[in-house]
């Protein structure tokens, strides 16, 4: 259903039972799978291939040109998945160049007043709430949930299962499966409750701890001799806590502890 006040490119793709409600605009380069849902007043542009059964809601602005001044008018890209849900007035850009598309993935939620930079790169169940706000080159992982006011400065990465707390400001990366919150960002726990609910098991919780104890507890120690430590403990074995150590391993823009 295109409802008749709607402008919709004519090369544009639309997929089977999609619904564009009143005073949407759909971009000529635009690819929208079937079942995708806008209420009204969505825009969409740019080259924007977007999957099945995404829901929009009013004032959303996806695919817009990059707000990097380096842009130079080449014709970038956004890729998104799946079941995805962009409440009122987010914001996603696309790629600042023709081959770093923005990306995200499935089963996400990104409330009113969300934003997604150039090159992010998003993966799936992932939440970002009212005000939240990914500069350029982010990467987040599955399960993360960035909460309301937090902003993450560009080029960090937020690790799966980690929670960012309300009005953090994220200047180095976050572990994964760990609670971040304040300003300056500070590590505090692992992020037991969001891990349990998420069929983590008591074993895995307890190498996280130890892992988190080792990395975290010991202020003044040195990062890359905790990891070499931690590399030789029997909890290293834990799946969890290898992703843990690789994450930490390949960090550029150093850890937030």
């Amino acid at each position: 259903m295109i409802h008749p006040t709607a402008i919709v490119s004519p090369r544009a793709q639309i997929g089977a039972d999609v619904h564009i409600g009143p005073f949407c605009v759909i971009g000529d380069h635009v690819v929208l799978g079937e079942g995708c849902r806008l209420h009204s007043h969505v825009v969409i542009e740019g080259h924007s291939t977007i999957g099945s059964y995404n829901e929009f809601f009013p004032f959303a602005a996806i695919g817009g040109k990059t707000q990097d001044l380096k842009y130079a008018g080449e014709p970038t890209s956004l890729i998104i998945g799946d079941r995805n849900v962009f409440r009122e007035n987010t914001t996603v850009h696309r790629g600042t160049f023709e081959y770093t598309p923005t990306r995200i993935g499935s089963d996400n939620l990104f409330l009113c007043y969300a934003h997604v930079a150039h090159e992010c790169q998003v993966g799936n169940h992932v939440i970002l709430s009212n005000n939240g706000t990914l500069a350029g080159h982010v990467t987040v992982e599955d399960h993360a949930i960035v909460s309301g006011l937090a902003a993450i400065h560009q080029f960090c990465r937020v690790g799966c299962h980690a929670m960012v707390g309300g009005c953090s400001r994220i200047v180095q990366d976050i572990a994964p499966y760990t609670v971040v919150e304040g300003n300056p960002a500070t590590t505090r726990a692992i992020n037991q409750v969001g891990l349990s609910r998420r069929g983590f098991t008591d074993d895995d919780l307890k190498a996280l701890r130890t892992a988190y104890k080792r990395l975290f507890l010991k202020k003044d120690a040195n990062l890359g001799l905790a990891l070499s430590g931690l590399k030789a403990e029997a909890s290293a074995n834990n799946p969890h806590v290898k992703h843990l150590i690789a994450f930490l391993g390949s960090s550029q823009r150093g850890v937030t502890r």
